[in-house]
């Protein structure tokens, strides 16, 4: 049936006014996508340095205890509270991985051009920890078994479980014995040696106080699956709160009206 001139020229004017506000919406999309990508990097990235801080600037600070123990603990937080709401609300089993390559964006960025370009610090003293095989194997368990407590066990021990042995090839020439000043020394403490650093008491180096080799012989061992068990209990805590958080409510979005919505479904935030 044809179209008379009034309607053809409604149906112009309805199309126009769609093509136009799909547009201002995926124009927004990519607005919203950007800022969240940033909010991650400066949340992950000033969490991991106000928490692990030291024993993740410093090659001759990453030891067999602290550090392996510390790590993936505090580095689980912000990925387990956003698994909830990229899954639910977008069907998206991808938090962690995306916080990964956040906090190797800014930790890269960090460590180049503050500890390298403007204190002088070598790159090969302040090389970022790995954490990205353990996020993904969180992501992985995650979509496989859509299950909280699966999740936790598997994927939340992952993330400790992978940590250790993803850094070990790039760690392991920092282990190599040298003699310095009579001295039997490893690379890392030799570089630390030469790089000083400025230290108030509260930062003065801790070796491995307190012995876990009683417990097995290895160190790392015993601080991995120590770990391990912290992680998977902090997963499923900050999971919850990753959900509470999404149900707490949504505020009406004003700026659905300029995109096509009618004014009732922008008061009613659909």
């Amino acid at each position: 049936m044809s179209l008379n001139t009034n309607e053809a020229k409604l149906l112009s004017a309805l199309t126009t006014r769609g093509s136009d506000a799909a547009k201002i919406a995926r124009g927004l999309d990519f607005v919203v996508i950007a800022i969240l990508f940033f909010a991650i990097i400066a949340a992950l990235h000033i969490h991991m340095m106000l928490t692990v801080g030291d024993w993740d600037f410093w090659v001759d600070w990453k030891d067999r205890m602290n550090w392996v123990t510390l790590t993936p603990m505090l580095l689980i937080v912000i990925p387990a509270a956003l698994s909830y709401p990229f899954m639910e609300k977008f069907g998206l089993p991808i938090a962690g991985t995306l916080c990964g390559l956040c906090l190797l964006v800014g930790v890269w960025l960090s460590r180049y051009f503050s500890f390298h370009l403007w204190t002088y610090f070598p790159m090969s003293m302040v090389w970022p920890s790995i954490v990205i095989p353990g996020l993904i194997l969180m992501d992985l368990v995650y979509l496989l078994s859509r299950n909280l407590f699966v999740t936790a066990i598997f994927g939340g021990g992952s993330v400790a479980f992978a940590f250790a042995p993803a850094n070990w090839p790039i760690l392991a020439p920092y282990h190599l014995p040298v003699i310095h000043m009579d001295q039997v020394v490893n690379v890392a403490d030799l570089i630390g040696y030469t790089f000083t650093r400025t230290a108030t008491p509260e930062y003065l180096r801790m070796i491995e106080r307190g012995t876990l080799r009683t417990f097995g012989g290895e160190s790392t061992i015993i601080s991995t699956f120590f770990s391990a068990f912290v992680c998977m209990l902090l997963f499923i805590i900050w999971w919850k709160i990753g959900k509470w958080l999404t149900h707490m409510g949504r505020v009406p979005n004003v700026l659905k009206k300029h995109v096509g919505y009618e004014e009732s479904d922008v008061v009613e935030g659909k």
